[in-house]
């Protein structure tokens, strides 16, 4: 710690005045982004290892809700959650989402892999040709950042689907 000294007033104002000698300044706004805990879920598997797993975890968030939700688990190298994330809430039937809004909390967190989930109120777990679609977008989106998808599940209440089982990752 001691090789690094504290910037005093002094010093930031000869900065100042060699910088604005040159060529005007701007102004540049630092900001900071920090996952924030709203809350914590007991989860005693500690591990994710199957479709199953990701399911018993994630009707918690998905099975009570009247509008679609998109939800983003953010995993270790070793498949345990380390966050969970409400994505989106969208209408009756749909739910838009960016991979930017995706992997912004898998990056934060620094996730080795992710599992997304929505439900689908009307109970029907079928992938409409948009939640494939979406499935597609993620895991090359994943391919470039460096965080895997490892699967997408559609969540009702007594039923799921896993897109990869389906093939579809």
């Amino acid at each position: 710690m001691s090789k690094y000294q504290t910037v005093n007033h002094q010093q930031l104002e000869l900065l100042e005045r060699e910088v604005s000698a040159k060529q005007p300044a701007k102004r540049v706004n630092i900001v900071s982004l920090k996952l924030v805990r709203e809350s914590s879920v007991l989860y005693k598997e500690r591990q994710i290892k199957s479709p199953e797993d990701a399911y018993k975890l994630l009707k918690l968030f998905l099975v009570e809700a009247d509008r679609e939700k998109f939800v983003v688990v953010c995993l270790d190298t070793k498949n345990q959650p380390t966050a969970i994330n409400v994505c989106h809430v969208g209408s009756l039937n749909a739910s838009i989402v960016h991979p930017r809004e995706v992997f912004k909390s898998a990056i934060l967190s620094n996730s080795a892999s992710i599992i997304v989930a929505h439900n689908h109120p009307s109970s029907d777990p079928t992938p409409s040709r948009e939640d494939i679609e979406v499935t597609k977008r993620l895991v090359e989106a994943g391919r470039i950042v460096g965080i895997e998808l490892l699967d997408h599940l559609i969540v009702c209440e007594e039923k799921f689907v896993s897109l990869k089982e389906k093939g579809y990752i």
